[in-house]
């Protein structure tokens, strides 16, 4: 059912604690259920991505006890229990990708599927590395698409040399590594978001990160063992984003509380402030070996065009849909590139931010790899085409909110899936909408 949307919004003001960081809270799960004994996770964020991570390993045999903020993951030592029946990834390609390089170390027979938009994402970007380590893997398109199947046991070192930067293809390699014979390397043209990396060391394992002269080199070796340990997971940055966009454009002031604020995903925020806007890092700490801060965000100064380089991307791949409202109502030419890798997500998001910003009234040149955005002084309400991706429609119902006259989001239910109560969330924080 399509939600609409009125604007403009007369102000924002209020404080928020937007849900928990998706990417720790899958990996808070998926270490905790390779290590062994306990894992304790607050604030682990429940959303139909990472509950799909939850009942892939539940179906493994991992037992997780429940109770208010806290979860308690019980480790199995990587010493899973092979599944009945097909495992479902859903919406989540954290959730396929990550977990391809738990079940490569297993010595049975697995096979993961995922909804109609994760079965039309790249897989082989992983499938083809863990095939290298040794193990067996079919699928549609030779591994390429879901489902895959996957009888995994005795693996062996690698070198892999990334061509882009991905955390989740990272993310399952090391996890392989771990149980491979010698001293895994991933080379990335650009350092990806380092979650893995933290919280890996914060469970006893030693991983070796280093800036190469033509990218960075992570390595692990193999053959060490994670022990349990507690987890506190951070708001998420992206999640935060859409509330500071708002503000940003909307006007006023808003208090985002306990942000992760790690430089490999805080580039949203950055260049926020690059454009203009009112945005503090305020106390500043560590939580569970990641930054956190309370970001200010200060609304009604006047914002100027940016440009985004490819080396760039990474640190706000996720936010770029919003950006691009953000764009499409400052002054001047703003340009996104090196984002290519935005056509295989959810849904062909370069092409979606084009055309509904264009319905919009906004000037956008598509290309390949990002958009160019003339800035305009009003957006105009328009009908928006989400293809059920959460960030797109996350992304125009703010647009949506600061344009004149009526917005409708076609599929407005698609933000459970990373960040539930956010239209409650935006009711909380506009004064007089």
């Amino acid at each position: 059912m399509s939600m609409v949307i009125k604007g403009p919004v007369k102000g924002v003001k209020g404080e928020i604690r937007v849900p928990s960081d998706k990417s720790v809270s899958h990996r808070a799960l998926i270490l905790g259920a390779i290590s062994g004994g306990k894992t304790r996770i607050r604030h682990l964020l429940r959303s139909a991505d990472t509950l799909s991570t939850m009942k892939i390993l539940q179906d493994l045999g991992t037992e997780i006890e429940e109770g208010g903020e806290e979860l308690i993951v019980h480790g199995r030592d990587y010493s899973f229990r092979e599944p009945l029946d097909v495992l479902d990834a859903g919406n989540s390609g954290t959730t396929a990708r990550i977990m391809m390089g738990v079940l490569a170390t297993q010595p049975f027979f697995s096979a993961m599927t995922g909804d109609e938009s994760l079965r039309k994402r790249p897989m082989g970007r992983v499938t083809a590395p863990l095939r290298d380590m040794g193990a067996q893997i079919m699928g549609r398109e030779f591994g390429e698409k879901l489902p895959i199947a996957i009888t995994g046991g005795s693996l062996r070192a690698v070198v892999v040399r990334n061509s882009r930067a991905s955390a989740q293809v990272k993310s399952a390699i090391l996890l392989a590594g771990l149980k491979a014979e010698g001293i895994t390397e991933v080379y990335e043209p650009i350092l990806s978001r380092d979650h893995t990396e933290r919280m890996l060391r914060a469970f006893g394992i030693e991983v070796i990160s280093l800036a190469q002269k033509e990218g960075h080199l992570v390595k692990v070796r193999g053959g060490q063992r994670l022990q349990g340990t507690d987890v506190l997971c951070p708001a998420d940055p992206s999640s935060a984003s859409f509330i500071g966009a708002l503000c940003a454009l909307g006007g006023g002031e808003v208090l985002l509380r306990e942000v992760l604020v790690n430089p490999t995903r805080d580039g949203f925020f950055r260049k926020l402030r690059e454009m203009g806007a009112k945005v503090s890092y305020e106390n500043e700490r560590e939580l569970s070996g990641e930054p956190v801060a309370d970001i200010v965000v200060g609304g009604g100064s006047p914002l100027r065009g940016v440009e985004v380089a490819p080396e760039e991307v990474p640190s706000m791949i996720d936010e770029i849909p919003i950006l691009s409202v953000v764009m499409a109502l400052a002054e001047g030419r703003s340009v996104v590139r090196g984002a290519r890798e935005l056509r295989v997500k959810e849904s062909d998001r370069i092409r979606l931010i084009c055309e509904n910003l264009r319905r919009m009234g906004a000037v956008v040149e598509e290309f390949e790899d990002g958009f160019a955005i003339e800035g305009v002084e009003r957006l105009q309400g328009a009908k928006i085409t989400t293809h059920g991706d959460h960030r797109i429609a996350m992304a125009f119902a703010v647009a949506g909110m600061v344009a004149q006259g009526d917005t409708i989001i076609d599929e407005p239910e698609c933000v459970k899936v990373s960040y539930p109560e956010f239209f409650e969330h935006l009711r909380s924080v506009v004064e007089n909408s």
